[in-house]
């Protein structure tokens, strides 16, 4: 509740703040800067109104923005209808363009107002129109469609923009894990604008009272997602105000909190700070805060005896029951660079020096936990299969107590004579041994896999490219759940069969995030490969969220069409392809202090100790 409380004083008038305070605001220095002569302007203001006992934040404006794209290529937002325009005080625009500027379009596409009618239009190219134009072009037609805006200016993307969609459910709000790939397209375009507004909004959300059955999880908690809703005032009898309604979990299909999403929000905010070069957001005092919420929760003591985050199954992308509770490889990746990514922007201060503390101490931990127990090659697998079990002791090798049994089959077929990769999960007396994709790429991405256990990720991809890609990148985790197995772990979920949705299936977004990592390890031809096989079809079928069967011949049986993060993630691999080095945004280089400390820790290697500035625990 810092934030909000100081939010609020700053309102008041009760603490000076040298910004200015544009809740609606266009240009790059104005975004939700705060004034100390707030009280002197009536139409502007961050209106709190307790609702649910919630804070939920409302801005004056009369209309809801909608995406649409300017001569430049850019994104602007525009009014609903013509009659209707915001009350809100407009701040100077980036491209120098003010609200009275923009011009009305058509009312939006099946209740979704982050779209244009370009559908109807056909300002871009399915396959087989008269007209056809690139599928690059035809991509960011639909990513510039799919922008929601709040107060007249971008602030996001909604999940999906089909228009023949007759079930929408929660497809039409803007995910924070959903915008990630959004965000870097129109970073790496230049257009940072709507990056910084994303970053700024979801913090407020951050400061909300959050409560499930009377119960209310830890402060830092970020949202799910969040969605612009426009409600007709008391007031007056034709004029409407824009609503911000977040979702932190209450709302969700089993009512899951979302771990990944402020480890997600502290990885955008380094990559807004290295591409944009704007340094003055991360360093702003509400920004830090918010920082420190979310790494306080995250770094908090429990009883666990591990350095990993334990989470419920459905913390992270796979947000279905799907066995992945514990600590799951997909949130240790992300937890460990946003560690690393915190540490680069924290404010170094009296109040910050115990919080870095813990934080590098939890960073040698973890790396040197799942470095050393979440691996597995050909090597790892046979020495598991000739585990001593039940041992009591401190020198254990078993520590686990791993049972030799659970070795599936599939796994002594699947694993080849060279690669390796990170395993799914680890709790005692259990590995998960499925591959799971995004945990094994961004642990190449943040340094928390080895330089060799990195190249042997990929040495695996490549050599299990026919049942890791097949005919559409790539398999959120393999091999599927199928028969009594599936019945038990996901409750005979329908959407979660086998070789389907995060059972198997094979979800293009993913590309980016291989893109990247195939970039930091200099192989960039196992992302090209990638790329051609998404062109073959992507476009023809749509967008598609999701890919079924084994081999990803077909369209997802629940996928959602034009689904953004299909788009986004195509047009960040291609420019992140183009321009190699743009990838150095996301990617965390190893640090040697820390290689020493693990050295030091690991008992297994022989190698002198050096002497380093900062004293780590482990």
């Amino acid at each position: 509740m810092a934030t909000s409380k100081t939010v609020l004083q700053v309102l008041s008038g009760g603490l000076p703040c040298p910004h200015r305070f544009d809740l609606c605001f266009g240009g790059l220095n104005s975004v939700l800067s705060i004034c100390s002569d707030v009280k002197r302007r009536k139409n502007i203001g961050l209106v709190y109104k307790k609702l649910n006992n919630g804070m939920r934040l409302l801005g004056k404006c009369t209309s809801r923005g909608v995406g649409a794209v300017t001569s430049r290529g850019k994104v602007k937002c525009i009014d609903r209808w013509e009659s209707m325009r915001c009350k809100c005080q407009k701040a100077e625009s980036f491209g120098g363009a003010t609200a009275n500027e923009w011009s009305p379009v058509s009312l939006p596409v099946n209740g979704v107002y982050g779209a244009t009618n370009i559908f109807e239009k056909g300002s871009f190219a399915l396959k087989g129109n008269e007209e056809t134009q690139s599928i690059e072009e035809e991509a960011w037609d639909l990513l510039r469609a799919s922008v929601v805006c709040y107060c007249g200016n971008p602030i996001g993307t909604i999940a999906a923009n089909d228009p023949n969609s007759t079930s929408i459910l929660n497809y039409d709000q803007v995910f924070i894990r959903d915008f990630i790939p959004s965000g870097i397209a129109f970073l790496l375009k230049g257009e940072y604008d709507i990056v910084r507004n994303f970053i700024l909004y979801t913090l407020q959300l951050q400061s909300w009272e959050k409560t499930m059955d009377c119960y209310s999880p830890g402060q830092g908690l970020m949202p799910a997602s969040f969605k612009v809703r426009t409600v007709p005032l008391d007031s007056e009898d034709s004029a409407t105000e824009e609503v911000l309604d977040a979702d932190f979990g209450e709302a969700a299909i089993g009512r899951v909190a979302p771990v990944d999403s402020g480890l997600w929000w502290i990885i955008l905010l380094r990559a807004y700070g290295k591409c944009s070069g704007d340094l003055s957001v991360q360093e702003r005092v509400d920004v830090q805060t918010g920082m420190k919420m979310i790494l306080r929760l995250c770094l908090a003591d429990g009883f666990d005896m591990f350095p990993t985050l334990l989470v419920t199954d459905g913390s992270c992308m796979i947000d279905r029951r799907m066995g992945i509770h514990g600590h799951p490889l997909e949130i240790e990746a992300l937890f460990y660079s946003a560690l690393l990514c915190a540490r680069e922007m924290l404010a170094p201060e009296d109040g910050s020096a115990d919080l870095i503390r813990a934080l590098n101490n939890r960073l040698v931990a973890l790396s040197f936990h799942i470095r050393e127990y979440y691996w597995i090659d050909l090597k790892k697998l046979n020495e598991i299969y000739r585990y001593t079990t039940e041992e009591y002791s401190y020198d254990a090798v078993n520590k686990f107590n791993i049972y030799p049994d659970q070795i599936p089959p599939w796994l002594v077929e699947f694993m080849p004579n060279k690669g390796g990769y990170l395993i799914g999960n680890l709790q005692p007396a259990h590995m998960d041994f499925r591959f799971f994709t995004l945990g094994n790429l961004w642990s190449i991405v943040s340094s928390l896999a080895t330089l060799d256990q990195s190249h042997a990720i990929l040495d695996l991809i490549e050599a299990k490219w026919a049942e890791l890609v097949a005919e559409m990148p790539i398999k959120i985790c393999y091999p599927a759940l199928e028969g009594q197995e599936w019945r038990i772990i996901t409750g005979s979920d329908p959407k979660n069969t086998a070789w389907s949705y995060h059972n198997g299936g094979s979800w293009p977004t993913l590309l980016w995030q291989l893109t990247v990592a195939c970039i930091k390890m200099n192989r960039p031809e196992i992302a090209e490969r990638a790329v051609q096989l998404v062109e073959r079809r992507i476009s023809r079928d749509k967008w598609p969220e999701y890919y079924d069967t084994k081999r990803a011949r077909f369209i997802g049986k629940q996928a959602h069409l034009f689904q953004t993060w299909s788009i986004s993630g195509y047009l960040v691999a291609k420019l992140f392809l183009a321009n190699p080095s743009a990838a150095k945004i996301f990617v965390n280089e190893e640090d040697p202090e820390l290689v020493n400390a693990l050295i030091s820790a690991n008992p297994r290697r022989k190698r002198a100790r050096k002497i380093f500035k900062q004293p780590f625990i482990v």
